[in-house]
């Protein structure tokens, strides 16, 4: 008898972990990465596992020795923001990365508001879409959520801004996605575009503070104002230092949103973040940055999205290598051929062969570089070919750096030139800086 009752009371406790490990918005794994760098703080939901609906969310990497296991996001911060929710309705801008981390597994924020009981009415997804599997620029539809049968509206397709009409029924907006510090990496764009219709339609913006990876810099050319665009909507350099919730700040502040509207915006902060502690983002923030080297050199490598040459898309090794077809093979002992995969179903030079730098194994600093495209156009056999110029500027925010690249310049002499720039928004972004 007594054996009985054991075997049924652990086939009860099997049924029950079944029932947990599914039953949540998506597929469900245990995370094996770097769950370990953040600590649950006075969260109130139950951790059920890792959302993710296939290979564009959870990274494969390990933690690195130098990250910092400290760091509190603001999204486990409940108790901060719950109360801001209570009967309100409630619309999220989220994607793949916004989740509440718990041990060794996560939840998806969506999946936990609603299970806490908030009137969540919709869903805002960014470039990439809610579950990060779209192509870069790709334009995304509107759709449904499978498993919450929440409408999701994309803001990246045919709006980039949330309608009058789509917030008709909501009291209170959230913004919850990890950034990666780099003004040509959308989501700030989206951030603004979110503020700015919070702020016409008079509702309150939540941000949800995360790291920025790349948060210990600040280097690049400042834009051009008059090459604003959806790849950079700011005079701000193209790597601005600061946290998603820091820049929000600076939207506001330096009046940028339009008509000079001003979003009633609260900002839940990181606990025991500073800018120089290292950050290993443990789910891929889109389908291109699939770990924390392809993060660490996309502020360098991005600029080839300006060019004819490829930057891994169509690789498992994605913003850590490059290569092209009419780069010299003498020169390049590294080859490589591209293919249609998961987030590049056409990447550049697809099913050729090309010739470049593999840099996957390579220790790389935390800085900006020109070296590696500076290298590429002065060793490729055809520069007529190298740039994109229209799409070059769009990324660069000027066109002086394909001058300078193209006149020989050194990389200090540019570095040089934008240097003043960078004095100036410095003291600018002083003033919007919660952590050191």
């Amino acid at each position: 008898m007594l054996l009985k009752v054991v075997k049924n009371t652990v086939l009860f406790s099997i049924i029950i972990g079944i029932f947990f490990i599914t039953n949540s918005c998506g597929d469900k794994t245990k995370i094996k990465t770097s769950a370990t760098t953040h600590k649950d703080h006075n969260t109130e939901t139950a951790s059920n596992g890792i959302s993710t609906t296939g290979k564009g969310e959870a990274l494969s990497i390990k933690p690195n020795k130098n990250t910092d296991t400290s760091i509190v996001i603001a999204a486990n911060k409940t108790k901060k923001y719950i109360p801001l929710l209570k009967n309100k309705r409630v619309a999220i801008v989220a994607n793949q990365t916004s989740v509440i981390f718990k041990e060794n597994a996560y939840t998806h924020i969506v999946d936990s508001l609603l299970q806490l009981q908030i009137n969540v009415k919709k869903v805002f997804a960014p470039e990439h879409g809610f579950r990060g599997t779209a192509d870069a620029g790709e334009l995304v539809k509107d759709g449904i959520d499978t498993k919450t049968g929440l409408p999701i509206y994309s803001l990246h397709g045919k709006h980039k801004k949330p309608t009058a009409a789509q917030l008709n029924d909501v009291d209170l907006m959230i913004f919850d996605i990890q950034d990666v510090g780099v003004r040509f990496y959308t989501y700030i764009s989206t951030l603004h575009y979110v503020m700015e219709a919070c702020a016409e339609q008079n509702i309150p913006l939540i941000v949800l503070d995360r790291p920025n990876p790349n948060g210990n810099y600040i280097d690049g050319p400042v834009l051009e104002t008059v090459h604003s665009n959806f790849l950079g909507m700011h005079p701000i350099p193209l790597i601005h230092g600061m946290t998603i919730g820091e820049y929000a700040k600076m939207i506001n502040g330096e009046a940028w949103l339009k008509n000079k509207v001003v979003c009633q915006l609260t900002i839940i902060e990181l606990d025991n973040y500073n800018h120089e502690a290292f950050y290993n983002v443990p789910i891929r923030p889109s389908p291109n940055l699939p770990n924390s080297q392809s993060i660490t050199l996309y502020p360098s490598l991005g600029l080839f999205e300006g060019t004819n040459i490829n930057a891994g898309r169509g690789t498992e090794f994605q913003f850590q290598r490059y290569g092209a077809p009419f780069l010299d093979k003498s020169h390049y002992k590294f080859s490589y051929t591209p293919v249609a995969n998961f987030g590049s179903k056409y990447p550049k030079h697809k099913n050729e062969l090309c010739y470049g730098t593999d840099l996957s194994k390579e220790i790389v600093e935390r800085h900006f570089t020109l070296k590696y495209i500076m290298d590429a156009y002065k060793h490729s056999t055809d520069k007529s070919k190298f740039f994109n110029t229209s799409n070059f500027t769009a990324h660069a925010g000027t066109k002086k750096l394909q001058q300078q690249i193209e006149a020989g310049l050194s990389e200090s002499e540019i570095k040089a030139t934008w240097q003043d720039d960078i004095a100036a928004f410095k003291i600018i972004r002083q003033k919007y800086l919660i952590y050191k």
